[in-house]
């Protein structure tokens, strides 16, 4: 059995929250005044409060590092691995399903976002492609491929750890095109940040 690729079957778990890009923009909107962040505030999308609470999220994001997410990922027996950063985690996904030696791809059913991030989306304001896997991240996360089990027990560990969770995300299945796609019904998960 040969080691260090993703298998059909396997989980795919996220370590870090996705919606960086658009909770810097809407910080840079607000602090502003543009236009975009006065048509969020009129159509009460995002209240100050709630804009400042997802900068403050995605600024705990980026200065965590990914040490310990790295590091667990051999004793929890992780199968294939990557970051997402700029490519999004649709782009990182379908890059990670192209490099596998066995023809494989990933449906992706939940996106953890920072919250509010997806409403900033979807109101229209600027389409960052957060919902469509398509957002650059600044220091994202890693997105992991193992068995469940093993995913069970890394998400335990990694919160215990870093006091921030991860999530299981997608699945990998058999593929002989190697896509990575996302799940027509699709979790939105809003995440939070304790301030």
């Amino acid at each position: 059995k040969s080691r260090g690729w993703a298998e059909v079957g396997d989980v795919v778990v996220l370590t870090k929250p996705l919606g960086t890009q658009v909770a810097v923009n809407v910080h840079e909107w607000r602090v502003r005044k543009t236009a975009k962040w006065m048509e969020l505030s009129k159509r009460k999308i995002l209240s100050v409060e709630d804009a400042e609470d997802m900068m403050h999220a995605a600024v705990c994001s980026m200065a965590r590092l990914n040490r310990h997410a790295g590091s667990l990922m051999l004793k929890h027996h992780a199968h294939a691995g990557t970051d997402v950063t700029g490519f999004g985690i649709l782009g990182h996904a379908q890059n990670l399903m192209d490099n596998q030696s066995r023809p494989v791809g990933m449906e992706i059913h939940t996106l953890p976002c920072i919250a509010n991030t997806a409403e900033v989306e979807k109101s229209g304001v600027l389409d960052f492609r957060l919902v469509k896997g398509y957002s650059a991240e600044t220091s994202g996360g890693l997105m992991i491929c193992m068995k469940e089990e093993d995913a069970v027990a890394y998400c335990k560990e990694i919160e215990e750890i870093d006091g921030e969770p991860a999530w299981i995300i997608g699945m990998v299945v058999e593929d002989s095109e190697r896509k990575a796609k996302l799940l027509d019904n699709l979790e939105i998960l809003e995440v939070s940040s304790e301030r």
